[in-house]
């Protein structure tokens, strides 16, 4: 079962759905015909029209007509849109997915009241350039599904396999930390620009230093403290550096920050 070929429905195309049709757009392989995005108010998807794919404010229409259904709704609303589907829903054809923060699969199944496959998953807003990481969970044992939804998560970045018990921790680290991470890099431009580099060189070496960071672990999977020790020589400035900032509280903020988030979702 390739993905390239089925029928896809985003119900709910804001800022994520937004950034999943482009990682998805961005494969030659996948045909935006087969393509259909929701949104109430449909204005703001009208500059997408050239692209092919279908643009409706009917979800029930999409969702019929699609294979494999993404839903991109706010938790406050998903339930009750799914209540709306679940008649033009076929079990033996459809396969859904719930980007929903906090709602789990037994919601979900109990709103549908039908035996189809689904999951949750939580890419985040870096599908945008094809470079998500997108945690996935489900119940189910049919493996072509799983299989066709690591596809379409994969052709926007990377996808693991996690226990939905960890859906709610993945959300933070994962989604919430694309904003963690792009404060810390706007501190460390704000701080380029104090010693001297103007905003757009700043930005030049902050962008690449940490693409370069991530790639480091990414490809040589050490331990993060590995590749500081290589930089940290005996009296050196960067050992001078970290040593300030963490008497500042640079590790404990980031940490709280985690669990915060983490909490919020909990409550």
């Amino acid at each position: 079962m390739s993905i390239h070929n089925k029928k896809i429905a985003i119900i709910g195309c804001g800022n994520l759905g937004l950034s999943i049709l482009n990682g998805l757009l961005a494969d030659p392989r996948i045909n935006p015909k087969n393509i259909t995005v929701t949104k109430r108010k449909t204005s703001s998807l009208e500059h997408l029209a050239s692209t092919g794919i279908q643009i409706t404010s009917d979800n029930r229409k999409a969702a019929q007509e699609s294979e494999l259904l993404i839903v991109a709704l706010k938790p406050y609303t998903i339930l009750e849109i799914l209540g709306e589907l679940k008649d033009v829903l076929d079990q033996d054809r459809h396969i859904m997915v719930s980007l929903a923060t906090g709602i789990s699969l037994k919601q979900i199944q109990s709103t549908i009241d039908l035996s189809l496959p689904i999951f949750r998953a939580m890419p985040n807003t870096a599908a945008d350039v094809g470079e998500s990481l997108t945690c996935i969970a489900t119940k189910s044992n049919d493996e072509s599904a799983k299989d066709l939804v690591t596809q379409c998560f994969n052709s926007i970045g990377n996808s693991i396999h996690i226990n939905e018990e960890l859906m709610d921790a993945a959300t933070v680290l994962g989604a919430c930390g694309i904003a963690y991470v792009l404060r810390f890099m706007r501190g460390m431009i704000q701080g380029g620009i104090e010693i001297g580099f103007d905003a757009h060189t700043a930005t030049t070496i902050v962008t690449h230093t940490v693409k370069g960071a991530a790639q480091l672990l990414i490809e040589r999977k050490q331990h993060p403290e590995h590749e500081i020790d290589k930089v940290t020589t005996p009296k050196g400035c960067t050992i001078a550096g970290l040593n300030e900032m963490e008497h500042n509280g640079f590790s404990s903020a980031l940490i709280k920050g985690i669990v915060t988030s983490y909490n919020k979702i909990e409550k």
